[in-house]
This record gives C-alpha cells, sequence and structure tokens, in this order.
C-alpha cells in the first residue's frame, strides 16, 4: 500500500462528517464506553457499501438515479431524525448516567444506520479504491479486502479517539445546563446541516 494511499485515507476518515458528529454527540452525551460503541457502528456501517461494491451494486447505484434518490433521502430522514432526537434529548445522544443495555443497542443501531443510509460510500469504493489497486494484481479482490481494511480500520481508530476526547470533556459540560443546551442545539444544526449537504449532492 502506498503512502499516498495512507494520507488520502487519513484525509478522508479525519474529515468532519456524519460519522464524526455522531461519535462526538456520543461521547459528550453518554461517555467514553458508549462513544467507543459509536465509533465502532459507524465502521460496521461501512461493510454493506463494500459488500455492494464487490457485488457490482454500487455501479447500479451509481447510475441509477432513482434508486441513488431513495437511499439518500433516506438517509437525509434520518439525520432530520436524529437532530430532532438530539433537541428532545432522546436516543443515543441522551444525557444520562444510565448505561444499560437498551441504551449501548441503540448507540449501535445509530451508527450503522448514518453509514447504511449514505449512498456516497457505497460510490466511494467503486471510485476511490481502485485508483490505488495495482493493474496487474493477481488476486484484485484480496487487495481490494486489504485497501478496505485499512480504511475501516482508520475509520474506527480516529472516530474512538473523537469519541473519547469528547467524553474526557464531558465533565466539565454536564455541570452547565446552558453550556449543555447550546450543544445540543449546535448537534442538532449540525445533523440538519450535513441532511442538507446530502440532498443536494448529487451521483
Amino acid at each position: 500500500m502506498s503512502l499516498e494511499f495512507w494520507i488520502t485515507t487519513f484525509i478522508v476518515v479525519a474529515s468532519p462528517g456524519t460519522g464524526a458528529v455522531y461519535t462526538i454527540a456520543t461521547g459528550l452525551g453518554r461517555g467514553g464506553r458508549a462513544s467507543v460503541l459509536a465509533a465502532f457502528a459507524c465502521t460496521l456501517g461501512i461493510i454493506p457499501h463494500l459488500l455492494a461494491a464487490m457485488m457490482g451494486l454500487a455501479a447500479l447505484l451509481h447510475t441509477s438515479a432513482l434508486l441513488f434518490d431513495l437511499v439518500k433521502y433516506a438517509g437525509v430522514a434520518y439525520l432530520l431524525w436524529m437532530a430532532w432526537q438530539t433537541l428532545r434529548e432522546k436516543g443515543a445522544m441522551r444525557i444520562s448516567g444510565d448505561d444499560t443495555v437498551r441504551s449501548a443497542r441503540r448507540v449501535i443501531i445509530d451508527g450503522i444506520a448514518l453509514n447504511l443510509l449514505n449512498p456516497k460510500l457505497s460510490i466511494f469504493f467503486v471510485a476511490f479504491l481502485p485508483q490505488f489497486m495495482s493493474k496487474d494484481a493477481s488476486h484484485p479482490l484480496a487487495e481490494m479486502l486489504a485497501l478496505s481494511g485499512v480504511f475501516m480500520g482508520m475509520t474506527f481508530v480516529i472516530f474512538a479517539l473523537y469519541g473519547l476526547f469528547a467524553a474526557a470533556m464531558r465533565d466539565h459540560v454536564i455541570t452547565r445546563p446552558a453550556v449543555m443546551a447550546w450543544l445540543r442545539r449546535g448537534f442538532a444544526a449540525a445533523f440538519v446541516a450535513l441532511g442538507t449537504r446530502l440532498a443536494v449532492q448529487e451521483r
């Protein structure tokens, strides 16, 4: 794997996006353990896109305007729902000291869904990864899996670091109701902005 691939992957993963915002918000809302779960869930949400790329479904998504729009607007609706849940202090990002199995399940479900409903990820695996594959590779499928594994591993590590840093700041903000109110509004606005950006994206 080339140094260019590592650098490009780092830039793509570290850039602020839905997964990063979700992981940071979860770290602030529920602490370090939940933030790692959120990072893991976002990473799991990549797997269906990888499988779609390997099976050729991502190419269909890229060529079919209707299919692309269906997935895209489902993602937009989910992001807006997350914004509403954040404002209401419901769901995975509710501020609570109750670390139950149910809340952990909610964190995982939301994290997977956020990446699953992002059609750009499938197209990413079709358009981005092949650029770094050897043209004369004897086992192209194995090489694609290796590159995808690096991408997923970096996603988990970077998102987990984001979440753990946010969790470390948690005690400094949860005792300040005004700060928490502004944070909730900020994260809700971020989800709305991400949903809007997704809505205007083209194939």
